[in-house]
């Protein structure tokens, strides 16, 4: 092209291939181009284009008055834009960004196309949330990727308001699905990343914030051995005891600082039937809760809390070694006495204050940690742990997915992840009895033998109705056995037995329309199958396992074979298909065989290497015949034929 620098990394076959323009035909040329979906062609000539006619202008007056210069940013502009939504769709997410980004900026200098404008910044907020994953998905040596991707989160909840902020951050996610998309990034962020993110948000303050700043806390009090991150936590809890059950976590957290009265109190008040059941079952021999309640702790660490932080992941919990470390033991020792903190929507109690018993001289002597085989590590690691603990480092709020494009967010539908903590721990505590676990297991017997009693009754009343029931049934029909028949009155209906109330005719076009109707429904259904899974088939990811369950003979071994060649090629197709009309053919001979006729409307649009085919995808009218055979209680064409293309 004439007057216009070649990029560098254009190789010297696209250089050899060419024709000469003059200066005045750029813009016909790059609009052009632009409609034949060369997207990165428009932009290898067309902004150094612009770049070199900058430099040689003397002044921004000179350069706003040489020909066709508006047209030019426009045609690049809409290059970026739609060269953007490719990578999009490619999961190139950063590449996507820059090309978004580049459009956006020729185009806010010279102040053109603001409705341009607008429709690229639209995307470029869309698009954060999938940036921000990819960018955080990085090794942990990218540290200037990473930097980036946190920047980008900063900002993206900034704009909202807070992580349970509503305020529109133009990305499209609501309030649920923003909170997956935080559960989803949680994997990708280390422990520390996690406790200096989540605990600047807590200062809103946040609910949720303060929750996942406590897992963070807990984790890296756990794992550092420093027992003050897990004193920080159980205090941040305080502000969620008002409004959930939050006692579960606050008996953890004083295990860990060895306050073991005061964890089993707590544990007591918890609502986590399913978690107090387990600490039940391991603690049957014990005087206490506190053998359960160590080996849920170690359970808890390494199943629920470790596997959402990066650097935690398949780590080990032993509070054995936890409790044995000088680091830890130096803090337990100058702890004061166990203080009995004031639990939420609770009234003055009047606790036993004892000295606290230091974990690494009186763990052995409270559990026999070492000899006991119940509750050893190798216990709880042969015995299955069948109870499903609701208790989670996580939280959900809907099933729903969210980031719902062409591409997932890679989510593992975890399900974008839902554990049921967070947005479910509303339960308001009332009337709480704080005098101990003797009081609460006289309760709980007393409640049991009352239920007894009303299952007791409520089976003899059940019993009561169904004789009341039988007995008036049976004296029914022995008074209509005994009891003479009714007379008829009025005119009396003419039955004759050779003759039917109703033209036996009239019965089998009535069954025929509707056996019709039937075989038509089904036969409907097995072509929308058959265009589902040719979708798939030839579809970005060439999936033919479908293929296998709506076709057979010829027919399955020739769209085997097209998908195979499209995926060699690097060739796929995206299809939108209407049914509009079928009829059938019945084979007199065989009611396992028939011929559908089928009107269709196929949309197609066909990818070579990543770039859209203009000129061979296609909208057309389709009449084709299909031929079923049924074979194991199952319709399944082995043949079609077109008959008739608006293309042809």
């Amino acid at each position: 092209v004439e007057d216009c620098q070649t990029p560098k990394n254009v190789n010297s076959d696209n250089q050899k291939s060419g024709i000469e323009i003059s200066a005045q035909q750029i813009a016909g040329a790059l609009l052009i181009l632009q409609e034949l979906g060369e997207y990165e062609l428009v932009l290898k000539l067309g902004h150094p284009y612009l770049v070199s006619q900058k430099d040689n202008a003397n002044s921004n007056e000179v350069w706003d008055l040489l020909p066709d210069v508006s047209d030019i940013i426009l045609t690049v502009s809409l290059a970026c834009l739609e060269l953007g939504r490719e990578q999009w769709q490619q999961v190139n997410y950063e590449n996507a960004a820059i090309s978004l980004e580049t459009g956006e900026e020729l185009l806010v200098k010279k102040k053109l196309f603001p409705d341009l404008q607008t429709e690229i910044q639209s995307d470029l907020y869309k698009l954060r949330p999938y940036r921000i994953l990819e960018l955080l998905q990085q090794p942990i040596e990218k540290k200037s990727e990473r930097k980036q991707g946190l920047k980008l989160l900063k900002t993206l909840i900034k704009e909202r308001g807070g992580i349970d902020g509503t305020d529109n951050d133009h990305s499209g996610l609501n309030l649920d699905d923003f909170l997956l998309f935080i559960q989803q990034l949680r994997h990708f962020l280390t422990v520390a990343e996690q406790h200096k993110l989540f605990g600047e948000e807590s200062k809103r303050p946040s609910s949720v914030a303060v929750y996942l700043t406590v897992y963070s806390l807990i984790a890296r009090g756990f794992t550092q051995r420093e027992p003050a991150f897990i004193c920080q936590a159980k205090k941040m809890l305080l502000s969620l005891g008002v409004r959930q059950d939050i006692h579960l976590e606050q008996s953890l957290c004083s295990l860990l600082l060895g306050q073991t009265e005061e964890a089993s109190r707590v544990l007591e008040l918890s609502n986590e039937y399913e978690a107090l059941a387990f600490i039940r079952e391991k603690s049957y021999d014990s005087p206490d809760l506190l053998p359960g309640l160590c080996l849920y702790a170690e359970h808890w660490l390494e199943t629920k809390l470790f596997p959402y932080f990066r650097d935690l992941v398949g780590c080990p919990a032993s509070l054995k070694e936890y409790f044995a470390n000088h680091q830890v033991q130096s803090y337990l020792e100058v702890l004061p006495v166990e203080e009995q903190e004031p639990l939420a929507n609770s009234d003055k109690a009047n606790y036993h204050h004892g000295k606290l018993q230091y974990p690494y001289t009186s763990y052995s002597q409270r559990i026999d940690y070492e000899q006991s085989p119940d509750i050893s590590n190798e216990g709880i690691k042969q015995q299955s742990i069948n109870s499903n603990i609701s208790f989670s480092p996580s939280f959900s709020t809907s099933q729903k997915n969210p980031l719902t494009s062409n591409q997932e967010l890679g989510v593992e539908q975890t399900s974008y992840y839902p554990s049921p903590n967070i947005a479910h721990r509303k339960q308001k505590l009332s009337n709480i009895n704080y005098r101990g676990g003797r009081k609460r297991r006289r309760i709980s017997r007393y409640r049991k033998n009352v239920i007894r009693l009303l299952l007791v009754v409520l089976i003899l009343v059940t019993s009561l109705v169904f004789l009341c029931l039988l007995l008036s049934t049976t004296l029914g029909l022995l008074i209509g056995l005994f009891s003479p028949l009714p007379s008829l009155q009025g005119k009396q209906v003419n039955v004759q037995i050779n003759k039917p109330l109703i033209e036996v005719s009239k019965l089998e076009g009535q069954y025929k329309l509707l056996e019709t109707k039937l075989i038509e429904t089904m036969a409907r259904k097995v072509i929308e199958a058959w265009l589902y899974s040719k979708s798939v088939a030839l579809g970005p990811n060439h999936d033919t396992n479908s293929l296998e369950s709506i076709l057979i003979g010829s027919a399955l071994s020739r769209w085997q074979a097209i998908a195979q060649w499209d995926k060699n090629n690097g060739r796929y197709r995206q299809f939108e298909h209407q049914v509009k009309d079928i009829e059938i053919e019945l084979n007199k001979n065989d009611e396992n065989q028939m011929i559908v006729k089928a009107s269709i409307r196929e949309v197609a649009n066909i990818y070579e290497r990543g770039q859209r085919n203009y000129k061979k995808s296609y909208d057309d009218d389709l009449r084709v015949n299909y031929d079923l055979i049924k074979q194991d209680g199952k319709w399944r064409i082995q043949s079609m034929s077109l008959v008739f293309s608006t293309a042809s």
